[in-house]
């Protein structure tokens, strides 16, 4: 119960079922009885199998592909918890579709990621939790509360656990000049010089590499960004680190593991060492290769609801 004796409960849509299931056994809960429904013509319906009147209520969904279907999901459960009198609804969405979609690339275009926002606020979300947001300015579209989670505390102490590790042998690579408050972070906390490559994109989904700032030479390189996508800006940017760079070694660090297209492809054969994602997203078992490993992020999400649920400051869990 919280302050005002409200009952939590974890109710899960279909995007990520074992981070679902993780979450609930890190709080030692039970997940909520509910069904999503799909009938011929493709229109999606929720059954809640308990009452939630008066329960404070978290839906856990990733956004990931199928976007718009995980998407439709989420808002249908929102909506099913509402009419069903819940006191407060809180979207958990360890990965933010459309999120890349934050701003009029061209003069008659949308701005997605803010549409996205005020529908989830439409179907009656009283906040979000997320993580590794692509554009930090997404937190502004909503009008309602959002703690928004960064990897970079995870991330690091993973690293730091690494035996025999030695923060003067690496050097953290920001992909490119969006990615550098992020690997700023990292580099902090581990201790490391930053570099920079500086890229320019000449059409979507494809990136080259310009300049390199920064010191390489016989560094190990610690690659950081929140999204692999087509994995094209991040192999371009490995193949820079040791052939211009002179860099010895490249490890990947991304939060969320898109991976459209031939990104699996390109990672194997890329000279990436290692990639690291966390399971924001599902990764089905035909993707997963050797370099892949993956980092449960479900005791920070549920400490973060637990926070949430007792009204007690989630901002804090990043500088721990």
């Amino acid at each position: 119960m919280d302050r005002q004796g409200r009952e939590m409960k974890i109710f899960m849509a279909s995007s990520n079922p074992s981070l679902g299931r993780d979450i609930v056994s890190e709080l030692g809960c039970e997940l909520g009885k509910s069904e999503i429904i799909r009938f011929k013509d493709g229109e999606i319906s929720v059954d809640i199998h308990e009452s939630v009147r008066g329960s404070d209520c978290f839906i856990i969904q990733s956004t990931s592909s199928p976007v718009n279907e995980n998407l439709m999901e989420l808002l249908v459960m929102i909506d099913a918890i509402k009419r069903a009198s819940a006191a407060r609804i809180t979207a958990v969405m360890p990965y933010f579709g459309y999120a890349r979609q934050d701003r009029k690339a061209k003069p008659r275009g949308p701005i997605s990621a803010k549409l996205v926002s005020d529908l989830i606020t439409t179907a009656g979300a009283n906040r979000v939790l997320t993580l590794e947001l692509h554009a930090l300015q997404i937190q502004g579209f909503f009008n309602i509360p959002v703690d928004h989670m960064i990897a970079a505390p995870f991330f690091a102490s993973c690293i730091r656990e690494i035996e025999g590790f030695n923060s003067e042998e690496f050097t953290v690579l920001a992909p490119d000049f969006g990615s550098v408050a992020r690997a700023r972070q990292f580099a902090t906390r581990l201790g490391c010089p930053l570099a920079l490559i500086d890229k320019r994109r000449p059409r979507p989904n494809v990136s080259e590499v310009m300049n390199i700032v920064g010191d390489l030479k016989g560094k190990k390189i610690i690659l950081v960004d929140d999204i692999i996508d087509t994995a094209g800006t991040i192999c371009n940017a490995a193949r820079a680190a040791i052939e211009k760079g002179g860099a010895k070694e490249v490890y990947v660090y991304a939060a969320h593991a898109v991976l459209s297209g031939e990104a699996v492809e390109r990672l194997k054969n890329s000279v990436i060492k290692k990639v690291v994602f966390l399971n924001t997203i599902r990764i089905p078992e035909e993707k997963m290769i050797d370099k892949f490993t993956v980092l449960n992020i479900a005791p920070v999400l549920s400490e973060a609801i637990n926070r949430i649920h007792k009204d007690t400051p989630v901002s804090t869990m990043i500088l721990e």
